[in-house]
């Protein structure tokens, strides 16, 4: 591009600035969404791409497909003992495994809760962590080594050489002291792994469920160089269930369970709710950019009559269709540069609110953010500036000349302008459509009757904590009861927001055959239900003057009483509630009379169907139950309260204590930062709309200042003037919303598909976003129709 082509592309941005600033800003703004959400995708897409070698390591899943059961679907985890299996099976498996189980500092009187895991000796050489200090392969081989994260070593050695310094851990109850063998870095957001402190497995089996096949204790990873050489091991998994698993789970195991390999960087987008969300957000920042391309397109084709004598005089002066296609294109590459450089401040601007909003902990690489950036340029300069380009250079030089006003582009660019308005708005609209129920979805899972009270209840995960036995679990839950603040306390295994402990059993109907449908098991303890607040549907609740409804140190075949939730009525086959009060369920091998029918209640994501549910009555075997507590009055308070009762009793132990909102948070926080981060760009998305009809209304109004001059003069008023400019662009967006909500619909009919507690697809927020965009298409147009219908006929008509 020479000299005085920049120069004039310059003056032409200096002279219109209006013109100028509308392109420039739609594009930064297009950008600047286009480049969060775009670092938003890449985060999720960069799960374990931090470790060393991450491709070549592989998780061991677990699937279940038995029929009628409410816990089919893909796990993480795997029995303990699944190494030593497939080494037994298969000689020279590579592989390690990680134990979560937990666990505290001891430094004097001070107590506290850290992330501990427990892990083979040969962690490093299959998930070779970053090592600060230390850390050799092999360090573990030492059962009283550790491997400590660099913000432990802050806490615990600040200032100091942290390896071969000892520290104290309580692991399961038991205090022990280990060497620091090595640091490793924090670490990352994006990660599924969560730890702070490694130390080694146990030599013996930790429990009898160890080598149970079913049960799930651990992570297991194994270690391949190539993903052939991964999948021909995959295809010998069914085998080793098919040979080793027929002692656990009854003939032809590989018929109901099944083992499967997935790659480390793979297993975060494993889950469908997260893929949709990942590709929802890409889709938005792609789409913003694209209504920002929208934009630069139709506000260059509504200005290129400003420009026609420049362009027919250019051509009197020798230049071809070719060269000015070439010098338009040039200018909007150059524009497209500039947007790129503001849109790339905003998002810097801009990073740490959305950091804020979305929990997130996103960083703009520059160096490979800005290569990107020179491509996009490119790209999106090519892409908004050619028809523009086209337009200016096919402006015939003489009519531009001799014709005293400058050519507008016919009825057919016209129409041209209006599809993309329609384009622009159609996607805004669809954006607010799918802003109001992402809103409101999240709203109802927060606020939904989900069976018990969880205003004021208090959920204690340290009660289960290994270090305490069974005659401190009664004393603190009497202390609890004692407490001031303290309403209520019960103990079960199965409490809301803890998925750390579920069980199945089948229970087989008379007259039917088979085992009967396999429902979930929760073993609860004294007043359990009027703890929590359960709705009591039929019959009564547990109580101790019942000698057969307590279960405490009974055998599995012993007959007992059992409370049922609403859905295991129909699971087992009764008409109602009522006529399920004292049926007995479980055959001669495990009779169990119902006694007691309450409503479900949704202890877990609202994403993951509801199952059906037994409670037994166990009020003295429930050493990995959690307490839950009904508090009056300020839940600090009496937090504080229950915290004094437990440092007094079990001063070696943390405390951790949280509201039963705090601990179901965690199955909302990935749909509250998606609706969140999807409002974001779906205002902005609007804001670019909204610049692009302002501008369009602007260059509208200035052209049609004559026409609206003898309008007048035959009478008009300066209503029906306002009524006439507003009109044009209200059919365009009208149609717009129209189109949009089958978009919409589509699109949030499949998001709403993920979950199994959901509101319905109302037509209130179809009808509502289509008020919005009309009202914004308005009240944007509203102020250039206003002036350009106060002008007075005499100036209107002199106007050039």
């Amino acid at each position: 591009m020479d000299r005085l082509a920049l120069f004039a592309q310059l003056r032409s941005l200096a002279r219109h600035k209006l013109h100028s600033a509308l392109n420039i800003g739609g594009l930064a703004v297009g950008i600047a969404v286009f480049l969060i959400l775009g670092l938003y995708v890449r985060f999720e897409l960069t799960y374990e791409n931090w470790l060393p070698d991450h491709a070549k390591i592989y998780l061991v899943q677990t699937r279940y497909d038995a029929p009628g059961s409410p816990f089919n679907g893909t796990y993480p985890n795997t029995m303990g003992g699944l190494l030593e299996e497939l080494k037994a099976e298969y000689p020279g498996t590579l592989g390690t495994r990680i134990r979560p189980i937990g666990g505290a500092v001891i430094r004097g009187a001070t107590v506290t809760k850290e992330t501990v895991s427990q892990v083979d000796p040969n962690f490093l050489n299959v998930i070779p962590l970053p090592m600060i200090a230390g850390g050799e392969r092999g360090t573990l081989l030492d059962p009283t080594s550790a491997l400590i994260s660099e913000g432990v070593a802050r806490r615990y050695f600040p200032g100091r050489q942290a390896v071969g310094r000892p520290l104290s851990l309580n692991i399961g109850g038991s205090v022990n002291t280990y060497r620091i063998a090595g640091v490793f870095r924090d670490l990352p957001r994006n990660t599924e792994l969560d730890f702070s402190i490694l130390t080694p497995l146990p030599a013996k089996a930790p429990n009898d469920n160890w080598y149970r096949w079913g049960s799930s204790s651990l992570y297991t990873y194994l270690r391949f160089d190539t993903p052939s050489e991964a999948a021909r091991y995959a295809g010998r998994l069914m085998e080793l269930i098919a040979r080793r698993a027929v002692k656990d789970l009854g003939p032809s195991p590989e018929k109901m369970m099944f083992l499967e390999l997935k790659q480390i960087s793979a297993v975060h987008l494993d889950s469908s709710s997260r893929r949709m969300t990942v590709v929802t957000l890409g889709l938005v920042g792609t789409l913003t950019l694209l209504i920002a391309i929208v934009n630069y397109v139709n506000l260059a084709t509504a200005s290129a009559g400003l420009r026609a004598r420049e362009v027919a005089m250019r051509k009197v002066l020798g230049a071809s269709f070719g060269a000015l296609v070439k010098l338009y294109l040039g200018e909007a590459i150059a524009i497209t540069a500039l947007a790129a450089i503001i849109g790339l401040m905003l998002a810097e601007l801009g990073r740490p609110f959305v950091n804020a909003a979305g929990g997130l902990s996103l960083t703009i690489p520059y160096a490979t953010v800005v290569p990107s950036l020179f491509l996009l340029t490119l790209v999106v300069g090519l892409l908004a500036g050619f028809y523009p380009a086209i337009v200016l250079a096919r402006f015939p030089a003489a009519g531009v000349l001799s014709s005293s006003r400058a050519p507008g582009g016919g009825r057919a660019a016209g129409r041209a302008r209006e599809m993309l308005v329609m384009f622009q708005f159609a996607l805004a609209t669809a954006f607010m459509i799918g802003t109001a129920v992402l809103v409101m979805q999240t709203r109802h899972v927060r606020t939904a009757d989900l069976g018990f009270r969880r205003a004021a209840l208090l959920v204690v995960p340290s009660f289960k904590d290994a270090a305490l036995d069974r005659s401190q679990r009664a004393t603190l839950l009497a202390s609890f009861a004692g407490t001031n603040g303290v309403a209520d306390v019960s103990v079960a295994n199965t409490v809301p927001g803890d998925e750390s402990n579920i069980s199945s059993n089948n229970l087989s109907v008379p007259g039917r055959a088979g085992d009967g449908p396999s429902l979930q098991s929760i073993r609860v303890g004294q007043r359990f239900f009027e703890t929590i607040g359960a709705h009591l549907i039929a019959g009564r609740l547990f109580e101790s003057r019942y000698g057969l409804d307590d279960a405490s140190n009974r055998n599995p075949e012993d007959a007992r009483n059992i409370i049922i939730n609403r859905r295991a009525v129909s699971a087992l086959g009764f008409a109602s509630p009522q006529a399920a009060i004292g049926r007995t369920v479980g055959g001669t091998l495990s009779p169990r009379t119902i006694v007691g029918v309450v409503e479900d209640m949704r202890f877990y994501s609202p994403r993951k169907p509801l199952s059906a549910a037994t409670y037994e009555y166990a009020p003295q075997e429930l050493d990995d139950g959690l307490a839950v507590i009904r508090v009056v009055g300020d839940p600090r308070a009496a937090i504080g309260n229950i915290r004094g009762a437990w440092r007094r009793l079990a001063p070696n132990v943390p405390f951790e204590a949280i509201t039963a909102s705090q601990n179901l948070q965690s199955y909302y926080d990935a749909d509250d930062r998606a609706s969140r981060l999807f409002g974001i760009g779906s205002g902005l998305a609007v804001l670019i709309g909204c610049i692009g009809l302002w501008g369009l209304a602007s260059f509208n109004t200035s052209r049609r200042v004559q026409e609206i001059g003898i309008r007048k003069v035959l009478g008009a008023s300066s209503k029906d003037i306002v009524r006439l400019l507003v009109g044009q662009f209200l059919r365009p967006v009208l149609i717009a919303s129209i189109v949009a909500w089958p978009l919409a619909f589509f699109a949030m009919r499949t998001w709403l598909a993920g979950f199994d507690d959901k509101i319905a697809l109302s037509p209130i927020y179809f009808v509502g976003a289509t008020v919005l965009a009309i009202t914004i298409a308005v009240l944007t147009v509203l102020a250039q129709s206003l002036r350009a219908s106060r002008a007075t006929p005499s100036w209107a008509l002199r106007h050039e």
